[in-house]
């Protein structure tokens, strides 16, 4: 995932919400607990942790039981230390109180809360990408130094991988045609990391990688789900013959869900996106416009898909008067750069969700030549009366602003190809006409029509139109 270029824009939920939601996660609810429960008796050796003989007390007061009860008590009073919750008085004495951040989790304000809850999850991360404590115990050497390499463990590398898998589980999150809400197959997310694009059929050894990736994330998911930030089905344990082996990929759909499914939740869509701003990547937020110029708006809102597009632009026009909204919108469309018809695109689709209140904003454009098209076919959906017919001329420079608009949105999709075959086909001397038209992105247009039009004679009709246009412009 490239940080040059925008990422999908995504729908955040309140931040009310979202701080309620984090304060009932498993994990920083414990930490909370045991933050209070702390006091002038309690105790923690020298990296801050709570001493051997704390740790039953500790569960305890958790209400933990079981085998894993005293790891479970020691991660959190972890987590309390890192996030402040606990502050540690003396380090020589090893006595701790309460910190400064515990008052922010009551009263403090949502942002104060998620801001903690933030620190949590910064610590869990790094908790998930270390292996097995088994492991490293075998690992280590006289002296107490572990030995990397015997382990086959990168930590800076891991960590760069689970960042990498995150970053893929939000953006099939977040974009258009993602998952959403649904989970996402284990299998699919660890392929997303490790499958080149261009590979058609993956090799043996690309699905062993994926395999060996599949069971590394299934430990990190197990470990990431108590903080909140994924709601995660574990691989089933009955596909594993040995408890050495690792399953394979799966062999169709019928059987994906056993092998691990992983969705993030709404507090963990927004724990993601302040990671990937705090990396310096571009993740906008669904309403981020709805205080800007309509030309910011129009310019904002072309990068994006259009579900997101339409939300952004209903927020926007929430906060304006229609015949106001209408105007600005219409006056930042103009222009004759290349970002100008994508512009248009977006202005023409906001104003349909206006009422006939701004049916004269667009009556006073009827005659300008950037806007004249678009207006028409406004009005003439809504059945107004008196709209005078297009020029001919002013027909085909809204078909090829269109065009351009299309190609620019989403390149050579399925959609402007469709687009292309029913021009070709509804206008004979489409292309004869065409390349005259004095639009900047003429030429561009003519190019695309011959890529993607199917009948060979048709395609080289373009391609010599997009010549003449190419000629006809100086270039």
């Amino acid at each position: 995932m490239s940080d040059s270029s925008p990422l999908p824009p995504v729908r955040l939920h309140p931040e009310a919400e979202l701080a309620r939601a984090a304060l009932s996660t498993p994990l920083l609810s414990r930490a909370a607990r045991l933050a209070r429960w702390a006091g002038p008796g309690t105790r923690v050796d020298a990296g801050g942790g709570l001493t051997e003989e704390q740790l039953p007390a500790a569960a305890e007061q958790l209400g933990l039981t079981g085998d894993d009860a005293a790891a479970y008590a020691a991660e959190a009073w972890r987590v309390a230390v890192d996030t402040g919750l606990v502050e540690i008085v003396d380090e020589e004495a090893g006595t701790v109180r309460p910190g400064e951040e515990l008052q922010l989790l009551t009263g403090g304000s949502p942002q104060d809360v998620l801001t903690v809850w933030l620190a949590a999850l910064e610590t869990v991360l790094a908790d998930a990408a270390v292996p097995d404590l088994d492991d490293l115990v075998d690992a280590l050497h006289e002296g107490g130094e572990v030995d990397f390499s015997s382990l086959d463990w990168d930590p800076e590398a891991e960590a760069e991988f689970l960042d990498g898998v995150l970053g893929n589980l939000y953006l099939l999150t977040v974009s258009e045609d993602g998952a959403g809400d649904g989970p996402v197959p284990l299998p699919a997310l660890a392929a997303s990391m490790l499958v080149p694009d261009d590979m058609g059929e993956p090799t043996n050894d690309v699905l062993e990688q994926v395999s060996d990736a599949m069971m590394r994330l299934d430990d990190q998911f197990r470990v990431l789900e108590p903080v909140g930030l994924v709601a995660y089905q574990p691989v089933d344990e009955t596909l594993m013959a040995d408890a050495d082996e690792e399953p394979a990929a799966p062999v169709d759909d019928t059987d994906v869900s056993r092998y691990g499914m992983v969705r993030l939740t709404p507090l963990g869509v927004y724990g993601i996106r302040a990671r990937l701003l705090e990396a310096g990547f571009d993740a906008p937020v669904v309403g981020e416009l709805a205080d800007k110029g309509a030309d910011v708006l129009l310019d904002g809102t072309a990068r994006f898909g259009r579900s997101a597009a339409r939300a952004e632009t209903e927020q926007w026009l929430g906060r304006r008067e229609p015949l106001a909204a209408a105007r600005e919108l219409l006056a930042a469309a103009r222009g004759a750069d290349a970002g100008a018809p994508l512009r248009r695109l977006r202005c023409q689709q906001a104003l349909s969700l206006v009422g006939a209140e701004a049916e004269p904003a667009l009556r006073e454009v009827l005659d300008d030549p950037e806007l004249g098209g678009l207006v028409r076919v406004w009005l003439s959906e809504r059945g107004a009366a008196a709209v005078p017919a297009p020029s001919q001329e002013m027909v085909f420079w809204l078909t090829v602003d269109t065009l351009a608009a299309q190609l620019a949105a989403e390149g050579n999709s399925e959609e402007l190809r469709a687009l292309v075959e029913g021009l070709a086909a509804q206008h004979s001397g489409f292309f004869a006409a065409a390349w005259r038209v004095e639009h900047p992105a003429t030429a561009e247009v003519l190019d695309a029509m011959g890529r993607l039009h199917p009948d060979k004679k048709v395609a080289k009709e373009a391609r010599k139109a997009a010549f003449k246009a190419r000629s006809q412009q100086g270039g």
